[in-house]
């Protein structure tokens, strides 16, 4: 929704890059994809409206705070996903946590699946962009923020082995910038998940490849000259460097869907399937019936 919360004059310049954002933003609610700042700007540079420059990010950034204050952006198509507010659920009565319940019951739909897939993307501002295909395979992911944390890579390593132990074959789909050091992450993230889980676990980048730089073609930036493992970036990709940003979040939803659709063996997710829904109906008989379970449960009382 537009809300206006202050009057504001915006120059000819400014109203037409307001008029091409809500062009995008429209484009992408129609997929129902909310996007960020930096997703926005990204598809403003892939569309020859702005140059990729910092101080054209900063710019379309002010320029969008000020129109969505004046009204002139949807709130609702535009997100920060690194700020969220917590807090501990509620309800109105034992009955709504039945059903509330009874709509969220899951089992674990890949327990007897031969692998364990998992996402993992460099950025957490981009996690946003792979909820939606993660909970629709029902796959676990995770934001690295850079280099995973000792800590997580330990805690990754025991869940893996846990799963060897079972006889599930453990993947990790990789996302990262294409620079100098997300390139390095998925090499970091597979030697450190082989020491800690003691069994080697399969790592495969889904994204930024060169091969999807070349298909795509999002826009480059300069290689950072200053990050240690520059040297041996630029001698083999030269000196550009790609952004996960810059890359359309339909063709990251796509990538996670091709790449877990192909390990799932359709027989045994539709009996797990089955089996939930058996218990969601039962949960939702109980939570229908709450008042004859309160009355009964009131006559055992007295």
């Amino acid at each position: 929704m537009r809300e206006r919360f202050v009057g504001k004059r915006f120059s000819a310049g400014s109203l037409e890059v307001i008029e091409q954002a809500n062009e995008i933003l429209n484009e992408y609610a129609e997929q129902r994809l909310v996007l960020t700042l930096r997703q926005l700007y990204y598809q403003f540079v892939a569309r020859g409206l702005l140059p990729n420059k910092q101080t054209e990010y900063k710019r379309l950034g002010s320029i969008i705070s000020d129109a969505r204050i004046a009204g002139l952006v949807d709130w609702s198509m535009m997100e920060d996903r690194t700020r969220s507010l917590r807090e501990q659920s509620k309800w109105d009565s034992p009955s709504d946590i039945v059903s509330a319940c009874a709509r969220q019951f899951r089992l674990d739909i890949w327990a007897d699946q031969q692998y364990r897939p998992e996402i993992w993307i460099e950025k957490d501002a981009l996690v946003g962009v792979i909820e939606g295909p993660c909970n629709e395979l029902r796959v676990p992911y995770f934001a690295c923020r850079g280099y995973s944390s000792q800590s997580a890579q330990y805690e990754a390593g025991v869940r893996f082995r846990k799963y060897k132990m079972k006889g599930q074959i453990p993947i990790v789909f990789h996302f990262g910038d294409h620079d100098p050091s997300g390139i390095d992450m998925t090499r970091d993230n597979e030697d450190r998940l082989k020491m800690f889980s003691r069994v080697g676990v399969r790592v495969e980048r889904l994204a930024l490849t060169m091969e999807q730089i070349e298909r795509y073609d999002p826009p480059p930036n300069p290689a950072k000259e200053s990050d240690s493992r520059a040297a041996d970036y630029i001698a083999e990709y030269g000196d550009k460097s790609w952004e996960l940003d810059a890359l359309e979040p339909t063709v990251i939803g796509d990538l996670i869907r091709e790449s877990v659709g192909r390990l799932i063996d359709p027989r045994k997710w539709a009996a797990r399937e089955d089996a939930e829904d058996d218990g969601r109906d039962k949960l939702e008989q109980i939570s229908n019936r709450w008042d004859d379970i309160q009355d009964f449960l009131n006559e055992e009382r007295d």
